[in-house]
């Protein structure tokens, strides 16, 4: 059976107080509208159609090159259900049409496809949520037999009706061919002046297509987003779903309060080994993997990077687009740069950064270094104050560092340069020649001492 989605995300989100679309702002790294439309590909949706509005064509570059999405415009926003007319010429009669939101974020797949079960089976799948506090929403009304009668807004409900604990999410599959019999005939003689979504339920009732409602796992996977508050209250919950998931898998984390993750675009995440640690304040962003034993020091930021077993990152470092082997030690203030590989037993210590280099196995940069564009091999010992002079102001250059070679502090190497195996240079020296192995090269200016008469304050 043909399934499409039908996601609203044209509202201005005036509460957010920003120039950024509702649906962009963001819950752990990702788009609002993105997270849903995750979900929803995962309910193998023929298409997915996106109603835009505020911001169109903001919303719109944020998804560039997703050739699964069909754009429709809703230029007035005259109601949910004027929203949905707008991209019904594009549905195909003879399937399902789920209806998404593009500020309620956290709705998990699995719930989407029981509402789309239900609609295969002809009837109208309407996910509900029962409520202690249902201020604002839409009240479910219910015949005598507990069969769905109809949607009350809550501005048109009456008192006993505003009574009512189970309220409508406005999430719901439908028979599409139902939809293009329904949705013509909407009608906005109402307290709001809009066409109503909701008013298909009744609709359904009369024309005997049974409604069967569902209820979420979570209650929080129908909430919506309407201003700041509420994204941190959604990120939060988010956060300790997926720090959970951590923990399940054997990660021990000190404080799961102050981790967070932001796994990024579908399919990233975090993989994770036996025994890993991580301390306080550590953010782990995109496709993460952390190997046995690896250990994560306090206030630390990984990002798409690979951690393997036995490995320290020590605190307040940034791994960014880097591949740490095993037994690694790094930080603390160190910062691998994209492109940056340490090989077995490396290190990179204190206020160091390295950016598409090679570290090779048991090479230590201790301190105050930066290494660019590089190749060290294995067992070197790179000086505190070391540069690597990589870029001329318009192109790169590589330098080369060989097996045991040893570099003095504050040492300057102007690439294009190679330092053989085992050769040594002298603390203080800008190299620009290649050094042979086995060679010590010192290249500084001679020092001169000179007699002469400090200057006094006057």
């Amino acid at each position: 059976m043909n399934i499409e989605v039908v996601v609203l995300a044209a509202g201005q989100g005036s509460r957010m107080k920003s120039d950024l679309p509702k649906v962009l702002h963001p819950i752990a790294g990702k788009p609002m509208l993105a997270h849903v439309l995750d979900s929803a590909r995962q309910v193998d949706a023929k298409a997915l159609h996106v109603v835009v509005g505020h911001g169109a064509d903001k919303v719109k570059a944020a998804f560039d090159g997703q050739n699964d999405i069909q754009w429709a415009l809703q230029a007035e926003q005259l109601g949910t259900g004027h929203a949905v007319k707008m991209a019904l010429d594009n549905l195909q009669a003879d399937g399902v049409t789920l209806i998404l939101y593009g500020d309620v974020p956290l709705i998990q797949s699995a719930t989407l496809q029981a509402l789309v079960d239900i609609a295969k089976a002809e009837h109208v799948g309407l996910l509900t949520v029962t409520m202690d506090d249902p201020m604002g929403y839409g009240r479910i009304v219910r015949d005598s037999n507990g069969n769905v009668k109809a949607i009350v807004e809550h501005k048109d409900a009456t008192p006993e009706q505003l009574s009512i604990d189970e309220c409508n999410t406005g999430i719901l599959a439908v028979p599409t061919a139902k939809l293009h019999q329904w949705l013509p005939t909407l009608s906005n003689d109402n307290a709001q002046g809009e066409y109503y979504l909701t008013d298909v339920i009744a609709m359904s009732v009369n024309d005997g297509i049974r409604v069967e409602t569902l209820q979420p796992e979570f209650a929080e996977e129908t909430y919506g987003v309407n201003n700041r508050a509420q994204q941190a209250e959604l990120e939060r919950w988010y956060q300790a779903r997926l720090v959970d998931e951590l923990m399940t898998k054997g990660v021990t984390v000190l404080d799961p309060a102050r981790l967070d993750i932001r796994p990024g675009v579908a399919g990233q995440g975090v993989e994770v080994g036996r025994d890993v640690v991580i301390d306080t304040n550590v953010i782990l962003e995109g496709s993460v993997v952390l190997g046995d034993g690896v250990r994560i020091e306090a206030n630390c930021i990984i990002r798409n990077s690979a951690i393997a077993a036995g490995t320290v990152i020590r605190a307040f470092s940034h791994v960014e687009d880097a591949n740490v082997q095993q037994a690694c030690e790094v930080g603390p203030y160190a910062r691998l740069r994209p492109g940056a590989q340490l090989e077995s037993g490396a290190k990179v210590g204190n206020f160091c950064e390295v950016k598409k280099s090679i570290v090779g196995e048991g090479s230590k940069v201790n301190h105050l270094t930066y290494i660019g564009d590089a190749v060290i091999g294995k067992g070197a010992n790179i000086g505190a104050g070391t540069i690597t002079c990589n870029y001329d102001g318009v192109n790169k250059f590589k330098t080369e560092i060989g097996d045991g070679a040893f570099i003095g502090s504050n040492s300057s190497l102007v690439a294009p340069v190679k330092v053989g195996d085992f050769a040594t240079v002298g603390a203080g020296s800008t190299i620009t020649k290649d050094v042979d192995a086995d060679k010590l090269a010192v290249a500084r200016g001679k020092q001169v001492n000179l007699t002469w008469q400090r200057p006094t304050k006057k």
